[in-house]
């Protein structure tokens, strides 16, 4: 977070020492977060990581339930799988939202094809590759580097022609944000 001159004497808002309990009025009232909260929570930071909305979110849940292996491994499988995730993991958006809005303006191909869709699934074997332009391939080129980023197992680059390819499907291993999804499971099923 940038800070202002203020910042650095000791009238600084964002680090003063009484200042022990979060700000407002009634911050003494707030209570120990319950087991709905502790699994909201969980939930929430999922959503958020991934950028899908409640109505996407539950779709995903109904899937990971319907497969046959365990719940919480194939729902965060196929949160990682979507489109604009493997695009930021192949070091083709600087950030989520940006791999996303790069699907959507059509700087993205999906086994020589255009695709707009940053929900959509990849399968093992997809290729991603940029399109064919010099703006797109500027744009990547400028995120992507000369050694490309450090990929996942499961993903593999091309730096110079800037195509990626989906060597298998991940695992509950290739995930790497904190999270306890029996708790998601707890939350979704009721």
């Amino acid at each position: 977070m940038l800070k202002g001159v203020r910042c650095e004497t000791a009238k600084c808002a964002m680090e003063k020492q009484w200042r022990s309990n979060p700000p407002g009025m009634h911050a003494w009232r707030r209570r120990k977060v319950g087991d709905f909260g502790i699994r909201l929570r969980e939930k929430q930071k999922v959503k958020r990581y991934y950028g899908v909305f409640e109505k996407q979110f539950i779709e995903y849940f109904r899937k990971a339930e319907r497969s046959k292996t365990n719940t919480g491994d194939a729902l965060l499988s196929l949160l990682e799988r979507r489109l604009d995730n493997v695009v930021w993991k192949l070091g083709f958006g600087p950030s989520h939202r940006a791999a996303r809005q790069a699907i959507v303006h059509g700087h993205i191909y999906m086994n020589g094809r255009r695709l707009n869709r940053p929900g959509y699934l990849v399968k093992q074997g997809d290729r991603i590759s940029v399109k064919p332009s010099d703006r797109s391939k500027k744009f990547v080129r400028a995120t992507v580097g000369d050694s490309g980023p450090t990929l996942q197992d499961w993903l593999t680059l091309d730096a110079k022609t800037l195509e990626g390819a989906v060597q298998a499907l991940p695992t509950r291993e290739d995930v790497q944000i904190p999270v306890e999804e029996q708790l998601i499971i707890e939350m979704c099923s009721r």
